[in-house]
């Protein structure tokens, strides 16, 4: 293959540079003029080479003895072709990725605030410098903005020109057929019998079925085909703009909350029902959908024996819900990845636990509690901590207003007294034992400051003491109480629920996002696998009077098929212009064409028509 003929296909954009070097592409049409000199045909052949392409044109200033200076409008145009190559491009993409690993390893403010709470309470050193780096809110931070705005406008920037180079060669036709075509990697040639004219209509005939775009021109008929690789190459481009949007408007537009619901309560989609609630700025919380829903019954199945045991096998979520503000009531199951969808948004079960039931009474024998507590788990056993907290009409011995405060520690599975800590041994409920010890005094809850309903503040609360004047504290099983001394009341552990905890979310750009990375990988699979390629059919009269044909192709990019394409194209037009019969005196030693191949004749090897 000759100098003329080497390709390079980025398959995306070709990369300029500040030197301004250009990308040599496949030479095409009258590309090949016949000139004495090396230098001058390499010329010929860069520039025809181009019409293969798409990618922007670099203007080069003109060779003189000095540079001219560039200006601020010359400094805007390299500025700008910088930002539109594919290494900008490329650098981009690698930053955005670089900038997504800290939001992954993290924890970001917009995800979970209690574990960059605890991290910044964890490590001191390290939270003023990733505060500073906006570490914390990676995703909303003005570097990773500055990124993500700057690869948008630099995808836009290529696809536009080059959107508009590509439908001006899609209304062209393909070029003429270059003056010498053995200067072409694939070529082949024979002598026939038929006329030029009638050999070029079976050409077009021939070529039309293989659904080249195929014309006459002059003596020679010329064909093109391959044009969904620049499509696929342009597809790919704007796919990555969709799913930028897609991303960015999820950002802006989402809504993110949760819930914890026991085993007979409900939700009811409104701000005030959240147990958290995270949105874009953009988000209208008007725009909620109306629906509510009751959790009917809790059901998780446990590995029960073997190595596995206590593996969880399925969690369902079996719920009633209610779309709008009077529609029909329907049964649905929520399961773990298998999303209740409401008018666009989705309910996931994401965590489920325990909620021992209890009851409290006064020294007069009066229900001041009867409630079951979800209690948070802290292994996969569902060993689970927290706090009931008595905050009204509870009233002393003497009569006198105050609040009662239990801690909480419950096991679904007790191993047995003297048989090691108390942890669960089985994540299912086989053994329930609820261990609790009693406070009473201010709860703290009317200072005006958030508490964790899951913590106990005893810092202005008093223990309850037993005989021995120690803390008072009992384990129960269902059914039994633990009395509070000096005839104080007491507190029964009457059974246990099941809650479950839900997902609330709406992300309006997961549809185009979605869209976006399957029209993505369509595309980049077109610009890699298609090969856009040229053929040439020249059919004139020789000497004697016998017609001769030269066929010749080139393609974008080096393929070995080329050369096997062009054999068959060989092969199919034959039939019509079969080989003429060689002459006794005709020399037996065939010639090679100008780009070192040598043609086979097509009635001894039609599959092989050229050799690279």
């Amino acid at each position: 293959m000759s100098k003329a003929n080497s390709s390079t296909d980025t398959g995306a954009r070709t990369e300029e540079s500040d030197t301004g070097a250009r990308t040599v592409e496949a030479a095409a049409g009258n590309a090949y003029e016949d000139t004495a000199a090396e230098r001058e045909q390499e010329r010929v052949d860069h520039a025809a080479g181009e019409q293969l392409s798409t990618a922007p044109r670099e203007e080069r200033p003109e060779s003189g003895t000095g540079v001219p200076a560039m200006g601020v409008v010359g400094w805007i145009r390299w500025f700008w072709r910088q930002l539109t190559s594919m290494r900008v491009a490329l650098i981009l993409l690698f930053l955005l990725s670089l900038g997504a690993i800290p939001g992954s390893l993290i924890p970001q403010t917009s995800v979970d605030d209690l574990k960059v709470q605890n991290f910044k309470d964890q490590h001191t050193t390290l939270t003023p410098i990733y505060e500073k780096l906006q570490l914390f809110d990676v995703y909303s931070s003005v570097w990773f903005s500055a990124i993500y705005i700057l690869l948008f406008v630099s995808l836009i920037g290529c696809i536009v020109p080059r959107t508009g180079q590509f439908v001006g060669q899609l209304r062209s036709r393909p070029p003429g057929a270059p003056k010498r075509l053995t200067r072409l990697p694939a070529y082949t040639t024979w002598r026939t019998e038929a006329e030029p004219e009638a050999v070029r209509e079976a050409a077009l005939g021939v070529l039309g079925k293989r659904r080249f775009r195929a014309h006459p021109v002059g003596d020679a008929v010329a064909a093109e085909k391959g044009y969904l690789r620049e499509a696929g190459n342009l597809v790919f481009h704007i796919a990555l703009i969709v799913m930028l949007v897609a991303f960015a408007a999820g950002q802006l537009f989402k809504s993110e909350g949760g819930k914890l619901v026991v085993e007979g309560d409900g939700f009811a989609n409104t701000l005030t029902q959240y147990d958290d609630f995270k949105s874009g700025s953009l988000y209208d919380s008007d725009s909620l959908a109306p629906f509510s829903f009751v959790l009917d019954d809790f059901v998780g199945t446990y590995e029960e024996s073997g190595p596995q045991r206590g593996t969880p096998r399925t969690f369902e979520a079996r719920v009633k819900y209610t779309e709008g503000a009077d529609g029909p009531e329907r049964k649905s199951v929520i399961r773990v990845n298998e999303p209740l969808v409401v008018d666009g948004t989705k309910v996931y079960l994401i965590a489920h636990g325990y909620a021992p039931v209890v009851t409290v009474r006064d020294g007069k024998g009066k229900v001041v509690l009867r409630s079951s507590v979800p209690l948070l788990p802290i292994d996969n056993n569902i060993t689970s901590t927290g706090a009931i907290k008595v905050m009204d009409g509870y009233r002393d011995k003497n009569g006198a207003k105050t609040q009662l405060g239990f801690k909480a520690f419950f096991v679904p599975t007790f191993a047995g007294h003297g048989k090691g800590q108390m942890f669960s041994q089985f994540p299912g409920a086989e053994f329930p034992v609820l261990a609790l010890s009693a406070y009473r005094g201010s709860l703290g809850v009317d200072s005006g400051l958030p508490q964790n309903v899951y913590q106990l503040d005893t810092s202005k609360m008093k223990e309850f003491e037993n005989e021995d004047g120690e803390l008072l504290k009992k384990m129960l099983r269902p059914g039994e109480k633990l009395d509070l001394a000096d005839g104080e009341g007491s507190i029964t552990f009457d059974g246990i629920e099941e809650w479950a905890s839900f997902q609330i979310s709406q992300q309006p750009g997961n549809g185009w996002a979605l869209g976006g990375a399957i029209a993505a990988i369509a595309g980049l699979a077109g610009s890699l696998f298609i090969q856009r390629r040229r053929v040439w059919v020249r059919a004139v009269r020789g000497a004697d009077g016998v017609t001769v044909v030269e066929m010749a192709g080139l393609g974008r990019s080096e393929s070995a098929k080329l050369p096997e394409e062009l054999g068959d194209l060989a092969a199919a037009l034959i039939t019509t212009a079969p080989v003429a019969p060689e002459k006794p005196d005709a020399p037996e030693k065939p010639a090679t064409n100008e780009a070192g191949s040598r043609p086979v004749h097509p009635a001894d090897a039609p599959a092989e028509g050229a050799e690279k």
